[in-house]
């Protein structure tokens, strides 16, 4: 094994390389490039107008840390290299097909199953810990969608593929369903070149959203978007905007579904991630207390956003049912400690008069 990989273009390092991609697949990971921590420019103009417009809503953390997530190399100014990995998450069955049912609460795919924050960040670890035994003194950093990292600019700069005009990674070998890790190391290791759109004309996933969440092509205003509006909004959704939520109650996948490119999408190894919350009953999360969610949700992302939010969502999809029988399970919210529930039982009667 090497013992420096300061030359990237050295045999060795193309090697190591080698080595390093085989062991991520081995891992489950399903792609893998690399680029330099600043390998889009164009980051900081495209940051600055995102927050200028305000399009970030509530999430104050994204101007907070905008430094950071405008310069990933200010991150870490000893890192050489980003590892950037793909993971497969692909549904096996019709995303969209639970949006037809008014009974039911939709969750977007990616949160069905247990938490892939944990997982892919172990298999992350695992990555890492094999690469820095590889080179004597490397040091590396690994980040899962938790850090003030842009993931999807990076992807797109290692040629894991490009920003769609919904915004998200898409891949002509995967499809759009895999999650993305990043290994930001002191190795100076190849970098791949980066990936093109192929989105040419197609408006697919700008018109499949149901609350126009996308200004323009690869522009996206996340205070209509409906996984910010029930993952990251606190308080009451404006009332325009419940309506079109539907029965969505945690995320939404929409845009990602409506891409043609997921013709061609793998299936996913990690079984975990198709787990119990596909298509949970209405009934039985509208009446859950603390304790309660806590205990169905745990070691799911949904967790995260408490029993009150969850709640508020699914007051929304009730009130979106058009099933009178519904009123009785909005009723005794009315006065619920939250105000956001509260407000949002009053709405469900109000809709199923």
């Amino acid at each position: 094994m090497p013992n420096s990989t300061s030359d990237p273009d050295t045999p060795k390092a193309d090697a190591l390389k080698a080595l390093l991609r085989q062991t991520a697949l081995a891992e489950g990971f399903s792609d893998m490039g690399i680029c330099r921590p600043d390998g889009r420019p164009e980051l900081p103009e495209r940051l600055a107008h995102f927050l200028s417009e305000n399009r970030h809503g509530q999430m104050e953390w994204m101007a907070e840390r905008s430094h950071w997530r405008a310069d990933p190399a200010a991150l870490w100014p000893e890192a050489r290299s980003v590892i950037m990995l793909a993971e497969l998450y692909t549904p096996d069955h019709d995303p969209l097909a639970v949006t037809q049912l008014p009974d039911k609460g939709a969750i977007s795919v990616y949160a069905q199953g247990k938490d892939y924050h944990d997982l892919v960040k172990k298999r992350l670890k695992r990555v890492g810990r094999w690469l820095i035994d590889q080179v004597e003194g490397a040091q590396i950093k690994v980040f899962v969608d938790t850090a003030p990292v842009m993931e999807k600019p990076l992807a797109e700069a290692a040629g894991l593929g490009w920003q769609g005009k919904h915004t998200n990674l898409l891949s002509r070998r995967l499809g759009s369903w895999f999650f993305l890790g990043a290994i930001f190391t002191t190795i100076d290791l190849p970098k791949d070149a980066p990936e093109s759109s192929h989105c040419g004309n197609c408006r697919a996933c700008l018109d499949a959203c149901p609350t126009k969440a996308f200004p323009a092509p690869y522009q996206l205003d996340a205070r209509r978007c409906i996984s910010y509006l029930t993952i990251e909004h606190k308080g009451p959704v404006d009332p325009e905007l419940r309506p079109m939520l539907g029965n969505r109650i945690y995320g939404c996948d929409d845009c990602l579904a409506a891409c043609p490119w997921n013709k061609f999408a793998q299936e996913a190894s990690e079984l975990r991630y198709h787990g119990p919350h596909r298509a949970p009953d209405l009934a039985d999360l509208v009446q859950l207390d603390d304790p309660t969610f806590r205990e169905r949700f745990s070691g799911s992302p949904i967790k995260r956003i408490g029993r009150d939010r969850l709640v508020r969502n699914v007051l929304y999809a009730i009130g979106n049912s058009g099933r009178e029988d519904m009123r009785n399970l909005a009723q005794p919210l009315t006065s619920d400690p939250d105000p956001s529930v509260s407000d949002a039982a009053r709405w469900a009667l109000s809709r199923l008069r």
